[in-house]
């Protein structure tokens, strides 16, 4: 089925998608939504890495297989291979070479970064050009619960790269931030995913099989055994309608090493999602494959 509308090209916008892909089974159904929402111009997909040896090239691979599954294309970038303080002095990636070019464009149409993992590609972007951070929006899936000072649990975002993660929140980028009791109101049963996803192509199957297999990793002991969290889908949902999302202003925190927060006066003013229509987002991935995979 082809789509039965057509949208107008004041109405589109450039995205990048920034993503540590084969890190956990959340990613691929983010970037599957952003391929098929037709007001989307994606100009390319960032692998990031997720703070082991090779895990960037692993995220290379895996947004590979996602755009071969869809029949869809779109240019991939190896991103920095490890955190901020690792990188820092060597060449840029060229994933952050191409964010800078990118930016610095003239385009009508306005420039979202969905980032969707450790931020170190943005980062090191910035730190090359600060001019950037003026010509962006970022849409940062990371970080505990604002205000959250205690240490129940490590954001896992944030945590990769605590470095970087400070820098962007601090440098006064257009930055909205999607913290963690935020993402993870977006709540699908594997049953939903089943019904409703698994006969929808070879994109549908992969996407049930790998978060199943997931789901059955020792390391996955975080899951309720029979649902899953689609955490990165609201930077999608954000940037397909910013009225998925409502939210608030506030200084800048910086993270602690654990990422809990600590407050200090005087850091620019970042924009926190405080609660997310994950049903409009769940059902706008569900209705698109429908459409192209059914």
């Amino acid at each position: 089925m082809d789509y039965l509308y057509e949208i107008p090209d004041n109405k589109k916008i450039r995205v990048i998608i920034d993503t540590d892909a084969a890190c956990e089974a959340d990613d691929p159904f983010a970037i599957a939504q952003a391929m098929m929402i037709q007001k989307f111009i994606v100009k390319g997909i960032f692998a990031t890495h997720f703070g082991s040896a090779g895990s960037m090239q692993r995220s290379l691979a895996e947004i590979r297989t996602i755009l071969d599954l869809m029949g869809k294309t779109a240019p991939v970038f190896e991103g920095e291979d490890g955190a901020l303080r690792d990188v820092r002095t060597k060449d840029l990636s060229p994933a952050a070479k191409f964010l800078i070019e990118e930016a610095m464009r003239e385009d009508t149409h306005p420039l979202y970064v969905l980032c969707l993992g450790a931020i170190t590609n943005v980062a090191r972007a910035i730190i090359e050009c600060p001019h950037i951070k003026h010509k962006m929006k970022i849409i940062w899936i990371g970080g505990q619960e604002i205000g959250n000072d205690k240490a129940s649990v490590r954001e896992f975002n944030s945590g990769n790269d605590i470095d970087a993660a400070n820098f962007v929140i601090g440098c006064g980028s257009d930055l909205t931030l999607v913290p963690n009791n935020v993402y993870g109101s977006m709540r699908i049963s594997l049953a939903e995913i089943q019904r409703r996803i698994y006969p929808l192509g070879r994109i549908g199957k992969h996407l049930f099989e790998n978060m199943v297999s997931y789901n059955m990793q020792p390391w996955a002991g975080w899951t309720s055994g029979e649902s899953w969290t689609l955490g990165d889908n609201p930077a999608v949902g954000i940037a397909l309608d910013d009225s998925a999302g409502t939210y608030t202003y506030t200084e800048a925190p910086v993270f602690n090493p654990d990422t809990t927060w600590k407050y200090v006066q005087g850091r620019p003013m970042i924009r926190v999602c405080t609660r997310i229509d994950s049903r409009f987002i769940l059902e706008d991935l569900i209705a698109r494959l429908e459409i192209e995979y059914q």
